[in-house]
């Protein structure tokens, strides 16, 4: 069954204010959608399998949806993770774990932010680098919650391979990489600028899984970068030449 589309944000607002945000960025923006359907369709074969580590409230499951691709997404944040059940109800092809993705099972301590849950994360350093960092004055990190853990391994033995493998996990995406020992087809995984050096390690172990070239879109922006996709060296030393007021995107890995 395909994903209802998601029509009412201010009913979704009112059922989770603190989330309020998040629907209006990530299902309020027609063009923005366009842009995203228009990636991934060059990445993501239709009928194919996608793992989105990191939905937050699920915008990306629903593009994986609308290219006709099953999903199985981790989140471990209770609200978001509710949000997805209702937005994706009945949709047989979204399987969610309301969890984390890491190198071990297990448990893990997860550090919300209640003002801003896009950058609640499992990792301490990057709570640290974020701290007196230009751009992300005012971020609080309020509470801790323990979430299970599972990895990217015990993930493909439940369901599979996956076409595309789509990580978001604000700092913890190299231990979330140190939980695959095969390759993938296609991978993304975020990065920020306060932490080049998580960037640098994540590019390091997907090159050491297998024979992967390298692009990347920066903030939201959906746009690959390169004409062609480039070796990890230099897409290492393109993260580490940008400005800091980049801020964020996402590198995409090719086999």
């Amino acid at each position: 069954m395909m994903v209802r589309p998601v029509t009412d944000i201010a009913a979704l607002a009112r059922r989770w204010p603190r989330l309020a945000r998040s629907f209006a960025v990530y299902y309020g923006d027609p063009a923005r959608d366009a842009a995203m359907d228009a990636l991934y369709a060059r990445i993501l074969p239709r009928g194919g399998l996608a793992f989105d580590i990191g939905s937050h409230v699920g915008d990306r499951i629903g593009a994986f949806r609308r290219l006709g691709a099953r999903v199985v997404a981790l989140e471990p944040q209770p609200d978001c993770a509710a949000a997805i059940r209702a937005i994706y109800a009945g949709d047989s092809d979204v399987a969610l774990f309301e969890g984390a993705c890491g190198p071990r099972a297990g448990t893990l301590t997860l550090h919300v932010n209640s003002a801003n849950p896009t950058v609640t994360t499992a990792s301490a350093e990057f709570v640290k680098a974020a701290d007196g960092a230009g751009g992300w004055e005012g971020q609080v990190w309020d509470r801790t919650i323990e979430v299970p853990v599972t990895t990217l391994d015990a993930l493909i033995a439940a369901h599979g391979m996956p076409d595309f493998v789509k990580i978001d996990v604000e700092g913890f995406e190299a231990d979330v990489l140190a939980g695959l020992t095969k390759p993938v087809r296609a991978l993304s995984f975020e990065f920020t600028t306060i932490q080049r050096d998580v960037a640098a390690k994540c590019i390091a172990m997907i090159a050491a899984l297998g024979n992967y070239r390298f692009d990347v879109a920066l903030g939201e922006s959906q746009q690959l970068h390169f004409v062609e996709p480039v070796a990890a060296g230099d897409m290492a030393a393109h993260i580490a030449a940008l400005p800091h007021d980049a801020n964020s995107g996402d590198v995409y890995a090719f086999l």
